[in-house]
């Protein structure tokens, strides 16, 4: 007979429930009736998700949590938590075979083990695979290039007041086929909708910060959420408290990326090389965003929202 599954994984819910809880002195075991969850489960996350000082936080436990999630798989695991199925890759590696004949092979003799060709490019350019990468044709490795950001701090210790305008920014980027790296940083401030947009020459920390500069001059802004990539390295320079979301997490600035796709679909589609892209053309289509009725703005335009708030600082069409 198949045993019930008991355990399931808090939610966010969860913690604010047994965050409340814990403060109003209920002890573990009544917490767990009321979350209907084995005691232990109250005790580990209590445990694991604590704040160094000792006092559970809701925040706290579920960034903690997110994070460890996301961490539970890494790049190349389906071959390195497998000692025979390395070692046959490995061999055959050193006879000259691609992934693509190890894979098939594989196949064809039964192995009680088996990877695709894509399991084992992915375990050959991850950290752990990359020292037999001399062992394919081409002999190359996928280097990433790793960025730093200095004093980075985190979305979730944003500041939450409700009179505060938190913009999300964000690049999008010409292909890489392209000559020049030219690209477009803009901004969207969520409550209005209202977009800000400015053409670079290249992806250099520097010419951000003229970038951001330029359009902390056009509107009232109090944060601006970024991602982690190095065009954003000198942060500490911008005109403007900046805040980072997690590695790999677009959705924690949803509304600059919606808009980005919106640009895309409308007027600057994608594989486009934005240094033949005249700025007073970006403007344009720029203003015709910012024009449009969106419901959910009760059909007001992101420009009629932004002017009302007070939030313009020049007189932007």
């Amino acid at each position: 007979m198949k045993r019930k599954k008991t355990f399931r994984h808090l939610d966010r819910s969860d913690r604010d429930r047994l965050e409340i809880l814990l403060r109003e002195g209920y002890s573990q075991v009544e917490i767990a009736q009321v979350l209907k969850v084995n005691r232990s489960t109250i005790s580990r996350e209590i445990r694991k998700r604590k704040r160094k000082n000792g006092i559970y936080d809701s925040d706290t436990a579920q960034h903690k949590a997110r994070v460890k999630r996301g961490n539970s798989k890494y790049q190349g695991m389906k071959v390195e938590d497998n000692p025979e199925l390395k070692q046959y890759v490995i061999k055959n590696l050193q006879k000259h075979r691609s992934p693509d004949e190890i894979a098939g092979r594989m196949k064809l003799e039964r192995q009680p083990f088996y990877a695709s060709k894509k399991a084992i490019y992915h375990w050959l350019y991850s950290s752990c695979g990359d020292g037999h990468c001399k062992y394919l044709c081409t002999k190359r490795q996928r280097m990433e290039k790793r960025v730093t950001i200095p004093n980075k701090i985190s979305i979730f210790k944003r500041p939450k007041y409700k009179w505060m305008q938190h913009a999300e920014g964000d690049l999008f980027v010409s292909p890489r086929s392209a000559e020049t790296p030219a690209s477009v940083a803009m901004v969207c401030l969520p409550k209005s909708q209202y977009l800000v947009a400015e053409k670079i020459i290249n992806r250099k920390p520097t010419t951000m910060i003229e970038a951001v500069s330029k359009i902390d001059k056009q509107v009232k802004m109090h944060t601006l959420t970024l991602d982690r990539r190095i065009e954003n390295r000198y942060h500490e320079r911008f005109a403007i408290a900046a805040y980072f979301c997690d590695s790999h997490s677009p959705w924690q600035k949803p509304h600059v990326e919606n808009n980005i796709g919106l640009l895309r679909r409308w007027f600057i589609p994608k594989k486009t090389n934005l240094s033949k892209l005249e700025n007073a053309e970006l403007q344009k289509y720029i203003s015709i965003l910012n024009h449009k009725y969106r419901k959910s703005l009760g059909y007001h335009s992101a420009y009629e929202v932004a002017k009302e708030s007070g939030i313009l600082k020049e007189s932007n069409p």
